[in-house]
C-alpha cells in the first residue's frame, strides 16, 4: 500500500461501510475539505476504471462531512439529494481527490459541491442537498 501524499491524514471519521472502500485520507484545501484515495483492485470494473459507485459513495462522504463541519457546532446532515457528472475516468494506481466547497449551511438544509480529479485533471463534478437532522 501507499503512502498518501504530504498533508494528508487518514480520515478523522470512518465507518465499517468507509473501511471497506478505505483506506480514505483527508486534508484541508483552499475552499474545505479534501479527500484522497489509491484506486485500487476492488475500486474497478471489469474495464480497470473505478467504478462510478466508488465516486458516488466517496462524494457522499466528502461532501457531507465538508458541511458539517463547516460551521462552529457540527450539524447532523441526511443527504436529500446527490448529483454526479462523469467527465473522465481514473483507473488502478491513480491517486484521487475530491475537493470539496461548501455553497451554504442552513438551520434546515446545507448544499456543497465538489470536484474529483486525478493529477490535475478534473474528471467528477459532484453536487449535494443535505437536510439538517435532529
Amino acid at each position: 500500500m501507499k503512502d498518501a501524499p504530504a498533508g494528508f491524514e487518514p480520515l478523522f471519521r470512518s465507518s465499517p461501510y468507509l473501511d471497506l472502500l478505505g483506506p480514505i485520507y483527508s486534508a484541508r484545501g483552499e475552499t474545505g475539505l479534501v479527500l484522497g484515495l489509491w484506486a485500487e483492485e476492488k475500486h474497478c470494473n471489469a474495464r480497470d476504471v473505478v467504478h462510478g459507485g466508488v465516486f458516488s459513495s466517496i462524494a457522499d462522504v466528502a461532501l457531507g462531512y465538508s458541511a458539517a463541519f463547516a460551521t462552529d457546532e457540527p450539524k447532523p446532515l441526511v443527504t436529500v439529494n446527490l448529483t454526479l457528472d462523469y467527465a473522465g475516468s481514473a483507473k488502478r494506481g491513480d491517486w484521487i481527490e475530491i475537493r470539496t466547497d461548501v455553497q451554504r449551511v442552513g438551520s434546515r438544509m446545507a448544499y456543497a459541491n465538489g470536484y474529483f480529479v486525478v493529477g490535475e485533471k478534473r474528471i467528477v463534478r459532484a453536487s449535494a442537498v443535505f437536510t439538517v437532522s435532529g
